[in-house]
């Protein structure tokens, strides 16, 4: 059986836009969305039970609301909903185990917001075994029909980043576009001269490596474009530019055991923080 897909929601914007987004990809999946809430901890564990159950009701009729309003959009939608047991990380990241995807809502840029308030969202994105996509209150209804963008790295070619990439691109009839960025080296910043000839020996070298390692992609999926671009600098700063045109963006994450920490690199935070469309962040080994 098809697993779902799952939407945290808290009541923001954020969140239907989450729903909305989850709603057109499990028409493009062939499954269904299933819509979860669970309580934020409060500040007093002694009261836990008694908030609770004040927040009861409006959380099953905030979840009955959206779920009424996504299958009115989207007829043939099978949507279901419940409230988790636990606190957002325990319920949000159990939940996502069970699921295909799990689908967060993010706010403006260089900010989060619900559940991906303070370290929560974060930690439920660096701690699950599956895709996590965020998506911005505007991206729902503005999102372009571009490409699927995502960052790859030729050093480290990650099979569960480029195939989650190309199947999303084949769903939307849309290409791929691979960014490979080069970081200049600590001594690029010593002196402009060296900046040009580096740039010239290295980046035709690299695009031939990023070309040989998508020709098993394009074999795979031969009705899917894909198009190589390889940049000098930032990677974070290149990906977030190139998301202007983009109708997802793909970072990988690579997968930790650890209970300490956020668990997602520079690059992933940069572009989770500043893309204007929504980003799947995809484990790795």
């Amino acid at each position: 059986m098809t697993r779902s897909i799952v939407v945290g929601l808290d009541g923001t914007e954020q969140a239907k836009a989450a729903a909305e987004w989850a709603a057109v990809e499990a028409l493009l999946r062939g499954t269904d969305v299933h819509l979860v809430h669970a309580r934020e901890p409060g500040p007093e564990a002694a009261l836990s039970l008694v908030e609770w159950e004040s927040e009861e009701p409006w959380a099953r009729e905030m979840m009955a609301r959206i779920a009424g309003e996504l299958r009115e959009r989207h007829p043939g939608l099978s949507v279901t909903s419940r409230l988790l047991p636990s606190g957002p990380v325990p319920g949000l990241v159990a939940a996502a185990e069970e699921s295909e995807l799990l689908v967060l809502g993010s706010r403006a840029l260089g900010t989060v917001a619900g559940y991906l308030l303070g370290s929560v969202g974060l930690t439920v994105a660096g701690v699950v075994e599956r895709p996590v996509v965020l998506v911005r209150a505007v991206s729902a209804a503005s999102t372009p029909r571009g490409p699927v963008v995502v960052g790859a790295d030729v050093r480290q070619p990650v099979d569960s980043v480029l195939g989650f990439a190309f199947e999303e691109a084949a769903r939307r009839h849309t290409q791929v576009l691979v960014v490979y960025v080069q970081q200049l080296p600590l001594h690029a910043g010593m002196g402009p001269a060296m900046v040009p000839d580096f740039r010239i020996s290295m980046v035709p070298e690299i695009k031939r490596s990023v070309e040989v390692m998508l020709d098993p992609w394009r074999a795979k999926y031969p009705d899917v474009e894909a198009v190589a671009r390889v940049a000098v600098g930032s990677a974070g700063l290149e990906l977030v530019a190139v998301a202007r045109e983009a109708s997802l963006v793909v970072v990988g994450r690579r997968t930790r055991h650890s209970k300490l920490g956020a668990h997602i690199g520079s690059v992933a935070h940069a572009v989770l923080h500043h893309s204007p469309v929504p980003v799947a962040l995809v484990p790795h080994a």
